[in-house]
């Protein structure tokens, strides 16, 4: 039995904030939560001294297809390694593997491969913490030509019960979340299958009008990816699928806080619309994340990074490079509360995949998924369920 006392300067747990914190850990768990001098040590305790930080739950990634070289399509299990140690230096501690558009044999392989990594994760590691793998989200191949991003044309395709089939047989347990277009023939009925499987259905790539959004939320779309990116555009007199997701509150929207992706004051309309309790700040990363400029691999096809942006060879956006501390930080350098900035990152998600009593949240019961904050909000250690102690 390992049990190890956290003293923080503060934590965020995120819904509250704690001054003189500890964090009691006991073989991957929290155990206990509370001021120093209010929560009793067993004797045997560890201590360990993070006076000079903050702590805050790890970050939860829902969009992201990979980081340091790799891609999570690879289906290779090295790749996958890579993809959680680097996002786990930037505070990410758990994710969902993101698909891009490809041949649906293709896919499958991925899939599986996917399937088999979240079902039998990686063995504890005292020298390297890692991100754990949550699941799988589908970005296409049901989306809207028309708004299609980067996701390759001739891989679209319209909603298709068979084809939704291949995906879930080969994911499993490991389904997570289903991106499509709702305003494509067949949606309504595949919004029906999605959430008869235990999937959240998220809005994106898409050309909805407002109607045809409504009607997909009422089914019981209750997510909407990378907002504002790859959708119809808001008008005052024809609002779209944003006009939809700004409000119904039932509707959790995702946002890439890059400062390219989306100007800041669309990120303050939707914060103004949403609340914090309702945004999702997502990384949308590539294989980019984490490495130099120069060429990588989304899905199938390659990206060029300059300057740290990711676009195909045509110049269009194609993910970021983005990592979930940099997000939180931009929320607050908008003047976002850090404990509303980092409840984005941390219970929100975990919240969206029905995850908040495990994932996103310092509280007895959950997993010992810790981050280590300098005043300045950049990470300086992180600690998760599989290791032993903080590692910077």
């Amino acid at each position: 039995m390992s049990r190890i006392a956290i003293c923080a300067k503060r934590l965020f747990t995120p819904i509250e904030e704690i001054a003189d914190a500890v964090v009691v850990t006991e073989d991957g768990r929290i155990v206990a939560v509370g001021q120093r001098d209010g929560v009793e040590l067993p004797v045997g305790t560890r201590e360990y001294d993070a006076r000079a930080w903050t702590l805050a739950p790890g970050f939860v990634d829902i969009h992201i297809h990979g980081a340091g070289g790799h891609d999570v399509m690879e289906a290779d299990p090295g790749a996958l390694a890579r993809i959680a140690e680097t996002i786990a230096r930037y505070g990410t501690t758990s994710f969902v593997a993101t698909t891009v558009t490809a041949s649906p044999d293709d896919t499958c392989r991925s899939l599986e491969a996917l399937a088999r990594a979240a079902e039998a994760p990686a063995a504890a590691d005292s020298a390297r913490p890692a991100a754990e793998l949550l699941g799988i989200h589908f970005e296409g191949p049901f989306i809207s030509p028309t708004r299609r991003g980067v996701h390759p044309p001739e891989w679209i395709a319209l909603p298709s019960q068979e084809l939704l089939g291949r995906f879930l047989a080969a994911a499993g347990s490991a389904a997570r979340i289903l991106t499509l277009a709702p305003e494509l023939d067949g949606a309504l009925d595949l919004v029906d299958r999605a959430r008869s499987a235990g999937l959240v259905v998220a809005l994106g790539h898409t050309n909805a009008t407002y109607d045809q959004a409504i009607a997909a939320i009422e089914r019981g779309a209750s997510h909407a990816v990378h907002v504002f990116n790859a959708m119809r555009p808001f008008s005052h007199r024809d609002t779209g699928v944003i006009g939809a997701v700004l409000t119904r509150p039932e509707v959790t929207a995702e946002i890439i806080a890059d400062g390219v992706h989306v100007d800041a004051p669309a990120l303050e309309i939707l914060l103004a619309a949403k609340k914090a309790e309702n945004v999702i700040l997502v990384s949308d990363a590539t294989a980019a994340t984490g490495m130099p400029d120069g060429n990588y691999r989304l899905g199938t096809f390659e990206v060029k990074v300059k300057e740290g942006v990711c676009r195909d060879a045509e110049g269009r956006l194609a993910g970021s490079t983005l990592t979930l501390d940099r997000a939180v930080r931009r929320m607050v350098a908008l003047g976002v509360p850090p404990a509303k900035a980092l409840r984005m990152a941390t219970l929100n998600p975990a919240r969206r995949l029905g995850l908040e009593t495990r994932k996103g949240v310092i509280a007895p019961g959950a997993d010992a998924d810790l981050v280590f904050l300098n005043d300045a909000l950049h990470v300086a250690a992180v600690m998760t369920r599989r290791t032993a102690e903080p590692l910077q």
